[in-house]
């Protein structure tokens, strides 16, 4: 048979797409959004489906649904969410199927990238693509250190590889056969580059109010906030300036709900967050990703958070931690002062708020701070970099 020329590209066309490396994605919530635009851009030859928030979209995959219907947090959260979790579970499960992926990445979102990998494990299409070479990896190893350690085992059942953050992680897996590469905190390099490059200008005082990304814990975190910024301006604190980071799944609530505070607020995105920080003098932060982005600043913070009263007593039934701060697990002491639960009240915060006025006690928070610079970075290379080299030499495409 004689192809035209036509006939020849189409079919090389067709030829390199067939050999072009395919990559199901899924994030669950900002943090992972951002790694998996940045795994994104280090793998430009290869093809994205999956799930995503605005960064992932930016980068060229298009999401299969709103990332925003996974970013639930707390026992009692989840219940009331469960039949648009269920829905998702199966759509995306679908989706592996239909798409024929050569590797699955899931970042974070545990529950929901869990119960989509058990589906698609017990789907005869799926136990197919398995056998002919498809993979389960998933970035952001489970807390077992700190809780539920019998996870570990289970996560080796479920996923073929595993990417920590930190080398102390590593042997928590692999006693269970799952193998497990330590690639660094992929927030670190960008912030410590932001650190290193952004020089402090602001001659205000800039208090940085941080209710976290998930709209769950914002609405709880929100009204404890306005408590503390209000008696902040009532107790003749002046010069201070509020301000509040917002995603694109908050924003509108926020600025609704910060209207009428008696004390005036701005409110930034997400994205010039680092430029906020480096001029911040002093964050309180929802406890989560955002306290190990003010931790590799150097910035004084301090750290809050609330939940359902069910889940806060389920979390400390099984607790087996001091502190939830990664600085402060890290170094082993409690450089950023928590106040969770019941204990994240205004009178608590405006307390450690006023310690850290002091010039003698942020010296010794922010000397503090820069110790556990070494160990946020891996000397090899950044996180969405080794994850991506990973993958080619996983997949051999």
């Amino acid at each position: 048979m004689i192809l035209l020329k036509t006939d020849q590209s189409a079919a090389l066309v067709h030829l390199k797409m067939q050999n072009k490396l395919k990559i199901f994605i899924i994030a669950g919530e900002v943090s992972g959004d951002v790694l998996g635009a940045r795994i994104i851009s280090q793998m430009p030859d290869a093809q994205f489906v999956g799930v995503g928030g605005e960064n992932m979209i930016a980068a060229g995959m298009q999401s299969l649904f709103p990332m925003s219907d996974l970013a639930v947090m707390g026992v009692v959260e989840v219940l009331a969410h469960a039949r648009t979790l269920t829905r998702r579970i199966k759509q995306t499960a679908d989706a592996i199927i239909a798409e024929k992926p050569d590797i699955v990445i899931t970042i974070d979102a545990p529950g929901f990238a869990k119960s989509v990998i058990k589906r698609v494990r017990s789907m005869p299409a799926g136990r197919t693509l398995i056998n002919n070479g498809m993979r389960f990896h998933h970035v952001v190893a489970p807390q077992v250190w700190a809780w539920r350690p019998g996870r570990a085992k289970k996560y080796a059942k479920i996923f073929d590889k595993l990417y920590a953050f930190f080398d102390f992680e590593i042997p928590y897996f692999t006693k269970y056969g799952l193998d497990t590469v330590a690639v660094g905190h992929p927030i670190a390099a960008g912030i410590i580059g932001a650190r290193n490059n952004i020089k402090n200008q602001s001659a205000e005082k800039i208090i940085a109010l941080i209710p976290g990304s998930r709209m769950s814990e914002v609405k709880r975190l929100i009204p404890l906030l306005r408590d503390v910024a209000e008696q902040l301006g009532r107790n003749g604190y002046v010069g201070y300036k509020f301000v509040i980071p917002t995603v694109e799944t908050t924003v509108d609530y926020i600025r609704q709900n910060t209207a009428n505070w008696s004390v005036k607020t701005e409110l930034i995105p997400a994205d010039q967050r680092y430029d906020l920080y480096a001029n911040t003098y002093i964050a309180i932060a929802a406890s989560g990703t955002v306290s190990a982005e003010l931790a590799m600043m150097h910035i004084p913070a301090v750290i809050v958070y609330r939940m359902n009263p069910v889940t806060t007593w389920l979390v400390k039934q099984v607790i087996r931690i001091r502190w939830v701060s990664l600085v402060n697990i890290l170094l082993n002491r409690g450089v950023y002062p928590e106040f969770l639960g019941p204990a994240a009240a205004a009178e608590n915060i405006l307390d450690a708020f006023g310690q850290l006025t002091i010039p003698s006690v942020r010296e010794k928070m922010i000397a503090a701070l820069r110790s556990a610079d070494s160990m946020w970075c891996r000397p090899d290379g950044a996180p969405a970099k080794l994850i991506a080299d990973d993958i080619r030499r996983t997949v051999g495409k």
